[in-house]
């Protein structure tokens, strides 16, 4: 029997009653709650009126598209998604990503590796598998609470996924270390292979919310040839 910080309600939201029916046996059987929503619009009212733990969302919905849900979804409400998108279109999966997706799993899928990512997501969101390490981290105006999976900047709330405080707070535990995407892939998402764009886009995404000019970054900064490195602003970057 799985935890049960890695198991909780899921929303699956897609058009395809056949492919919605295989997703939603298998999460049942890996411990979860399964509600279906067959469009966008249904989908995203109840994603906003009664949050679940997480949205299994495809990428092509009637009425409202996948990539409008999860953008509309991403100004108020920090649930995690897990996008299903077309085997080979790598423009879907980078939008899903940049749209906010906290992981993506492309069609066809092996309803069992679905099953894996959803747990991986919930554990990460709810601080079950920390970075190396707890409590919390300081850098000048950045501070991480690891516990609370909470971050603020200039003491202003940031709205981080799971994924976002997941890197940052690895590059701010390892400060001045350059790694590879492929490092960080594994290290951060726990995938041994896969696409290491996803790390690209997140730290895009993450230079955002936590740079001044995310154009000339200070504190996530690429070093060509090899990846990324996290520079202290105005701290060491490590648990306090």
């Amino acid at each position: 029997m799985n935890p049960p910080e890695e198991t909780g309600r899921v929303l699956v939201v897609d058009d395809d009653p056949t492919v919605a029916e295989v997703v939603a046996r298998y999460l049942v059987r890996d411990g979860h709650r399964v509600e279906c929503a067959a469009d966008g619009r249904d989908g995203l009212r109840r994603a906003l009126e009664d949050p679940p733990d997480l949205v299994v969302l495809d990428l092509m919905l009637p009425g409202l598209s996948g990539l409008e849900v999860c953008r509309r979804l991403r100004e108020t409400s920090p649930v995690p998604i897990v996008m299903l998108t077309a085997l080979g279109e790598e423009t879907d999966r980078l939008a899903g990503l940049e749209t906010g997706a906290d992981d993506y799993v492309t069609k066809p899928f092996s309803p069992r590796e679905l099953a894996l990512r959803v747990r991986s997501v919930l554990r990460r969101t709810r601080g079950v598998v920390a970075p190396a390490g707890t409590g919390t981290l300081r850098d000048g105006d950045l501070t991480l609470d690891a516990r609370a999976h909470e971050a603020e900047l200039r003491g202003a709330p940031l709205s981080l996924t799971a994924r976002e405080f997941d890197l940052l707070a690895f590059l701010m535990r390892h400060p001045r270390r350059a790694f590879t995407r492929d490092e960080l892939l594994e290290r951060v998402w726990g995938w041994s292979f896969g696409d290491t764009s996803t790390v690209t886009v997140h730290t895009r995404r993450l230079r955002e919310k936590v740079e001044d000019d995310p154009t000339a970054p200070r504190r996530i900064v690429t070093v060509w040839g090899v990846g990324y490195r996290y520079e202290p602003a105005g701290g060491e970057g490590a648990p306090s």
